[in-house]
C-alpha cells in the first residue's frame, strides 16, 4: 500500500503537483487555483476590450446577453471561429495575435459571462420617472415600442404614423396604441450584417404614399452573395403594392457585412443611398467602376441626374456623389445650409463624420485614423492630397450608427446640433459644430440605454431611437 501511495505521489510530483497531506496545505492549494483563475480572467478581460469590444459593446454583459449565437457557443465552436474568424462575416482571425491558450483564456471568459447572465434576472428597462438634464434642458424617455429585436430605422409621417424596420425583415406601423405590420417586402438576406434596414417617407407621402427601403439583396441565382438594393412602392392597407427594386449595387459579394444602406432626401429631392465596401477595402472604395464604398445620389425613381460628379466620366458609375467611404452607417441632411453629413464605422479606431461633397473622395483605406481590428496597422497615412479629412474622429471608436441633425423647436439648446448612436458604449452621443464644420463641443447622453442603431427626428418634432438587445424604441421628451 506505501508503495501505491508514493507511486501516485512521483506520478503526481512528475504533473508540477506538490502537497502535504493537511487541510492548511490543501487551502493553500485552492487559493492559488483561484488567484490563477481570477489572474487569467483579467488578462482575458484585457483581451476582450482589445480584440472584442471595437464591434461587440464595451462590457462582455452586452455581447452575451443574445439568444442566437451564429458560430455556436461551446468552447470548441467558439474557440475556432476566435482563432480562424469568419471572414465572410468581417471576423479576423485573433490567432495571428494571440496564441491557442490566450484564446481559451478569452472563449472562458465568454463562457463565463454566458453563465452569469443565466442565473441573473436581466432588465434594461427605463424608469420613466428619471429626469437627464442637458444644457439646461429637462427631458425624460417614453417607452414607444419593443416587439422589434433590432429596430434598425424609424421615420415617421405628418399623420402621426411610426414606421419601423426590424432587420430580420420585417416593417411595422404604429399608430395611438397599435401595432400593424406591413406587408409586401422584398426578401432579404438576413446574416451577419445584413437584413431589412432604413426606411424613409417621399417627400410628398402625404400624397403619393410611396415608402423606401434599404436592404441586403440575395443573388437571384446564388443566395451567397448578396448586395445593398433599395426598395420602392406605394403602402395601401397596411401593404406595399407596386413594389421593385430601384437601386441595386454592383457587384453582388459573398460576405456579410458593411452594407451602408442609409438613405435620405435633400431640399431638392434628390435621394442619397450611402453604401458600404462589403468588407473589400482593397476592391472597391476607392475606384468608381463600382457601386461600393460610395455614396449615390439618385431621381425619387431611381434614375441618374446627368449632373452628378461622375456622369460622363468614362466607366464611372453615373450615380455615385462620393467615394472612399468604408462603412456609412449614419446620413443626415441640414436643410437651412443644404449640407449633408454621415457617420462610418472606422476600423479599430477611427469613426468618422464627414461633411459629404460632391466628387469628394474621403480616403478609405488609403488613409484612416484606424488600425485593423487584430492590432496591425493599415496604413501609416492620415492625410494624402485630394482626400478629405473627417470633420470628427473618434478613437478609440464608439461604434457610431445612427444620425439625425436637430431641427425641432422642442430641443431650443440642441438645434443645429447633430446626434449619433452608439453601439459599443451604450449611449447617444451629441456633437455641436461651429458654421466651419468646426467641432466645438460634444456630450454623452443616455448612459448604458443599449446599443443604439437608428435616430429620427419625427414629423412630430420629437426625437425616437431605437436600441437591441433588447429591442426596444424610445421617445425624448422635454419635461
Amino acid at each position: 500500500m506505501k508503495k501505491i501511495i508514493s507511486t501516485f505521489c512521483a506520478i503526481l510530483l512528475l504533473l508540477g503537483v506538490s502537497f502535504t497531506w493537511n487541510k492548511c496545505s490543501m487551502s493553500s492549494f485552492n487559493k492559488t487555483k483561484a488567484s490563477v483563475f481570477e489572474e487569467n480572467m483579467g488578462e482575458a478581460e484585457k483581451y476582450y476590450g482589445n480584440y472584442c469590444a471595437s464591434c461587440h459593446g464595451k462590457q462582455v454583459k452586452e455581447f452575451v446577453d443574445r439568444e442566437k449565437w451564429v458560430y455556436g457557443s461551446t468552447r470548441i465552436e467558439m474557440f475556432d471561429v476566435v482563432k480562424n474568424g469568419a471572414e465572410e462575416d468581417g471576423m479576423p482571425a485573433y490567432g495571428e495575435v494571440i496564441s491557442d491558450k490566450q484564446v481559451y483564456e478569452l472563449v472562458d471568459y465568454i463562457l463565463a459571462a454566458i453563465e452569469d447572465k443565466k442565473s441573473e434576472e436581466f432588465n434594461s428597462g427605463v424608469n420613466e420617472d428619471v429626469v437627464f438634464v442637458s444644457e439646461g434642458m429637462q427631458l425624460k424617455l417614453e417607452l414607444v415600442a419593443e416587439n422589434a429585436d433590432s429596430p434598425w430605422a424609424i421615420t415617421q409621417s405628418n399623420d402621426g404614423r411610426l414606421f419601423y424596420t426590424d432587420k430580420s425583415g420585417k416593417l411595422f406601423a404604429k399608430q395611438s396604441d397599435v401595432i400593424q405590420e406591413i406587408t409586401g417586402l422584398p426578401p432579404v438576406k438576413y446574416k451577419g450584417q445584413g437584413g431589412l434596414m432604413d426606411v424613409i417617407l417621399h417627400p410628398d407621402f402625404q400624397n403619393n404614399q410611396r415608402m423606401y427601403l434599404s436592404y441586403s439583396k440575395p443573388k437571384p441565382d446564388d443566395d451567397g452573395y448578396a448586395t445593398t438594393a433599395v426598395f420602392s412602392g406605394v403602402l395601401e392597407n397596411n401593404e406595399i403594392v407596386n413594389g421593385k427594386d430601384i437601386f441595386v449595387a454592383e457587384p453582388y459579394v459573398n460576405t456579410n457585412h458593411h452594407y451602408g444602406c442609409r438613405m435620405i432626401f435633400d431640399n431638392d429631392g434628390f435621394l442619397f443611398v450611402a453604401v458600404g465596401e462589403r468588407g473589400r477595402r482593397d476592391d472597391h472604395p476607392q475606384f468608381l467602376d463600382n457601386d461600393l464604398g460610395k455614396i449615390h445620389r439618385l431621381h425619387d425613381d431611381g434614375t441618374v441626374p446627368v449632373d452628378n460628379p461622375f456622369y460622363n466620366t468614362p466607366e464611372a458609375r453615373k450615380s455615385i456623389y462620393s467615394y472612399g467611404h468604408r462603412n456609412p452607417q449614419g446620413l443626415c441632411y441640414n436643410p437651412v445650409t443644404d449640407k449633408i453629413y454621415d457617420n462610418e464605422h472606422g476600423p479599430k479606431g477611427g469613426d468618422e463624420v464627414n461633411l459629404v461633397e460632391a466628387g469628394k473622395n474621403y480616403g478609405w483605406p488609403i488613409i484612416t485614423y484606424g488600425i485593423n481590428y487584430i492590432g496591425t496597422k493599415i496604413t501609416d497615412l492620415t492625410h494624402q492630397e485630394g482626400m478629405e479629412q473627417p470633420i470628427r474622429y473618434w478613437v478609440p471608436s464608439i461604434a457610431t450608427c445612427g444620425m439625425e441633425f436637430v431641427t425641432s423647436d422642442k430641443y431650443p439648446a440642441w438645434k443645429g446640433n447633430t446626434l449619433s448612436g452608439s453601439l459599443k458604449f451604450n449611449y447617444l452621443h451629441r456633437d455641436v459644430f461651429d458654421e466651419n464644420d468646426q467641432l466645438i463641443k460634444q456630450e454623452k447622453l443616455f448612459p448604458n440605454i443599449g446599443r443604439m442603431r437608428s435616430i429620427e427626428q419625427g414629423a412630430d418634432g420629437f426625437i425616437y431611437f431605437g436600441v437591441e438587445e433588447p429591442g426596444r424604441i424610445y421617445r425624448i421628451v422635454p419635461v
